[in-house]
């Protein structure tokens, strides 16, 4: 940890030495261009926490139920209103394939999230995840944003608490932490409409963990927010996880503006990036996992991610539409997410929701499924290549 800011070096030096990081010198560490030293202290964070010589990562599939939503946030791309005639809802038939490729493919979790339908009672979702549970018994349902399941309270006129309850006891296994973009109303107010708030958003996970279900936490930055706001998202992440440990992971992206109402704004780079994943990293001590960012960053940011605080490459991801319609298509292979960790010196591991190592044997399993699946898809370019 090398830095001539004697201000910098002062707080990076007080949290190596375990003392926790405040609201004011995180904002200092973010308002600062010492990238390297607040990186390199972010990986002896990591190292503290996770000695192990694993890096690990998942196999899953972002299953978007429907892009029908009442809620009007300028920030995404892949919305549309419920009188909009590009609106969909996923048959259940093509739902359920879309599970079982995962499957074959070495997948234990599906996420699954949608829009805010206006009319799909509680009882359709139960049905739904019912379903699945009866099909695909072993997969895991990392299931509806807290946006999603505060609108369920609203269409059905039910509590939270009865809502997870029921959810849970039709399948529902785990929660993603979407729709938290930044937990300042001042920030939510302005970029959506018709969605929940940052004191119903951290309820929802306060009252899943409380059944003692688990969760994950994101936050988008790089759009309307200030630096300051930044850290207040983080206060409150952190502060609710001191009064719950439910949540297994935190993940942050940059806001991707392309086709979306706020493409005036200028893309945050991976400098940003990194720097905000590395003080996230020193100011979340009680969060065990950070997730790397690749499907928005790509595979080198992604990779180097892991210097930077991140201790887990996220999802192979067989299936992603979100990010995708503003434009960003970063792919990788199941190969390149073990060759990226590999690369850092590590043993690459599939883990699940709870961050347990898959057995090695079922593992090796989704490693050839992964790589026959590739060599398939490369057949048409591999053919090309060889006719003169």
């Amino acid at each position: 940890m090398v830095t001539s800011n004697p201000t910098v070096s002062s707080i990076l030096g007080r949290i190596l030495d375990g003392e926790r990081l405040s609201q004011k010198d995180a904002l200092l560490l973010l308002e600062c261009r010492e990238l390297a030293a607040i990186g390199s202290a972010a990986n002896q964070i990591t190292q503290r926490l996770h000695p192990e010589s694993v890096r690990t990562y998942n196999i899953d599939r972002n299953i978007n139920y429907t892009n029908v939503c009442t809620a009007v946030c300028d920030f995404c791309a892949f919305y549309r209103t419920p009188k909009s005639g590009n609106g969909y809802v996923l048959p259940r038939a093509d739902l359920l394939e879309k599970i079982r490729e995962t499957v074959e493919l070495g997948g234990n979790q599906i996420l699954m999230q949608g829009g805010l339908h206006p009319t799909f009672t509680l009882e359709w979702y139960e049905e739904l995840l019912q379903n699945i549970r009866r099909e695909f018994p072993s997969i895991n349902i990392h299931g509806f944003s807290p946006p999603e399941l505060h609108h369920f309270t609203k269409v059905n006129k039910l509590p939270i608490r009865t809502v997870l309850e029921r959810l849970k006891e039709a399948g529902l296994g785990s929660i993603p932490g979407g729709g938290a973009e930044i937990l300042v109303d001042r920030v939510r107010s302005q970029i959506t409409r018709g969605k929940v708030m940052t004191d119903d958003w951290l309820n929802v996970m306060r009252v899943w963990h409380e059944l003692g279900g688990v969760s994950t936490v994101t936050m988008m930055f790089g759009h309307v927010e200030t630096l300051a706001e930044r850290v207040e998202h983080l206060e409150r992440v952190r502060q609710l996880q001191d009064e719950t440990h439910g949540f297994t992971a935190f993940i942050c992206w940059t806001f991707q503006p392309d086709n979306t109402q706020l493409s005036n704004i200028p893309p945050t780079g991976a400098f940003e990036y990194l720097k905000t994943q590395a003080v996230a990293r020193l100011y979340l001590d009680n969060i065990p996992n950070i997730q790397s960012s690749w499907v928005t960053q790509g595979l080198k940011i992604g990779q180097l991610a892991l210097a930077y605080g991140a201790n887990d490459m996220g999802s192979l991801m067989l299936e992603e539409n979100v990010v995708a319609e503003a434009g960003t298509v970063h792919f990788l292979t199941l190969n390149q997410i073990r060759s990226a960790i590999e690369e850092y010196g590590y043993t690459a591991r599939q883990r699940d929701v709870r961050y347990q190592l898959v057995d090695p044997s079922l593992e090796q399993l989704a490693i050839n499924a992964n790589t026959t699946r590739d060599v398939k898809q490369r057949m048409p370019e591999l053919v090309a290549i060889a006719l003169p």
